[in-house]
């Protein structure tokens, strides 16, 4: 899964949410263990302090734990886990109703828009 970093928000935030996304999507699994922040900078293509600064992030958020000998790890914590995806979801639904009100929908257009394209999709 590649990095696609834009100019027109801070760096560590979209780390953040690209890593938050790795970890609830289970491209990070739970209770694996991350490449090194110089590694995963790398890789980024961003400065190992942005990186090392957005992980600390996501330990404090509970999505990682740091192992004193080993490096970062996904926390183990299925709960935590749930949550954050639940929050994730949440946040997208929000934006998307908020979109849809932009264009002049209410909720319930909006819920049958979304129905009538799942059912577009089964096909």
């Amino acid at each position: 899964m590649s990095w696609d970093l834009q100019t027109d928000r801070p760096i560590y935030t979209q780390l953040i949410e690209q890593m938050e996304i790795r970890i609830l999507s289970g491209v990070y699994p739970s209770g694996s263990r991350l490449p090194s922040v110089r590694d995963m900078a790398q890789e980024a293509a961003v400065n190992p302090n942005t990186m090392q600064r957005a992980l600390s992030q996501l330990e404090e958020a509970g999505l990682l734990v740091t192992h004193r000998t080993s490096g970062r790890s996904v926390t183990e914590d299925a709960q935590m886990i749930s949550q954050a995806k639940r929050k994730l979801a949440r946040e997208q639904i929000e934006t998307f109703l908020e979109n849809m009100g932009r264009l002049g929908f209410d909720h319930a257009e909006a819920l049958l828009l979304v129905s009538g394209m799942l059912e577009e999709m089964k096909k």
